[in-house]
């Protein structure tokens, strides 16, 4: 009887584990439904990606020859299936595939470019993709790209930017400070400027608002303090908050002066959050990774000490539904 149970038993298991498979897959695919609007994280990495150019460092040394296809500067998807629409945030070197990823994570035909790309700021890793967009690549048909002031002068009064204008490639949208955009009729974006080394243009963070949550996206910032806002009044008006990690702490750069790059340590962001519920811990997400920082590999104890804080760590193709 035994030896009859035994395979009895083996099917049994392989059924159900077959059976949760299946239910994930459905789950994951009604995610993007018709009905539906999503986030996508593309990218995580600071501007310059990983591995970093000229690093000799440990971390990078071994994905100079096995590249971890994970590590793209940062950027988000936004995906609104009921009106078939897709929008990027930042256009990054990494466009490409990060195009591609999004088009493919939607369930209907929907084109390679999307239907508006939003920046934040002139840091190369956060506009230089826009370069793919003229007549030595795609060479597209007025693609809307929103911005603010500075950056949409910078934009129309710099080579090869400005080609991009002229021929038409793009078509530059104004935005303006703490102004509603109707993006579709189930999505919101609200754009707000933010400190941080506004050599060329100004920087701004987005509220992303959907039909039931909404997120915040700020990748860069110089400090929390210096901000004339209150992140953690931010944090608890959304449902996700994708924020700046570009360092865990101030170790990380000994070739720099890191007061020349100022941003908040991932180390004083979990000081400042320490005091907030186990719910809102939960909606912060660290982002926009120097390829320094040990939150890039998931098995560090820096890793997990974010998580055993009850923080998060954005990793690529995770998904959020507004």
């Amino acid at each position: 009887m035994k030896n009859l149970l035994y395979p009895i038993l083996l099917l049994a298991v392989a059924w159900f584990c077959q059976g949760q498979v299946t239910m994930q897959r459905i789950v994951d695919d009604n995610y993007h439904g018709n009905n539906s609007v999503s986030l996508l994280i593309l990218g995580t990495v600071q501007d310059a990606g990983s591995p970093h150019i000229a690093c000799k460092k440990e971390c990078c040394s071994d994905l100079f020859k096995h590249p971890d296809t994970d590590r793209k500067v940062v950027s988000l998807g936004l995906i609104d299936g009921k009106n078939r629409q897709t929008f990027l945030f930042e256009a990054t070197p990494d466009i490409a595939e990060q195009l591609r990823n999004l088009k493919e994570t939607t369930l209907w035909e929907a084109p390679e470019i999307p239907n508006g790309i939003f920046l934040t700021h002139a840091h190369i890793g956060h506009y230089s993709g826009l370069m793919y967009l003229g007549k030595e690549a795609n060479n597209a048909k007025e693609v809307i790209v929103y911005s603010m002031p500075k950056m949409k002068a910078f934009l129309e009064s710099n080579g090869p930017w400005g080609q991009l204008v002229s021929e038409k490639n793009i078509v530059l949208k104004l935005l303006k400070n703490q102004s509603e955009l109707k993006l579709t009729p189930d999505v919101t974006v609200v754009p707000f400027t933010v400190p941080h080394r506004d050599e060329y243009s100004e920087t701004v963070g987005y509220r992303i608002v959907g039909p039931s949550k909404s997120a915040l996206f700020i990748p860069d910032i110089d400090k929390w303090n210096v901000w004339e806002s209150s992140i953690v009044d931010a944090i608890s008006k959304v449902d996700y908050a994708f924020i700046d990690a570009t360092f865990y702490d101030g170790e990380e750069i000994k070739n720099r002066n890191i007061s020349e790059i100022p941003h908040p340590f991932v180390v004083e962001s979990m000081d400042i959050f320490d005091s907030l519920p186990a719910k809102e811990r939960g909606k912060v997400y660290f982002i926009h990774f120097n390829h320094t920082n040990p939150l890039l590999r998931r098995e560090s104890p820096q890793t997990k000490t974010v998580y055993d804080k009850g923080f998060r760590v954005a990793r690529m193709n995770d998904k959020f539904e507004l």
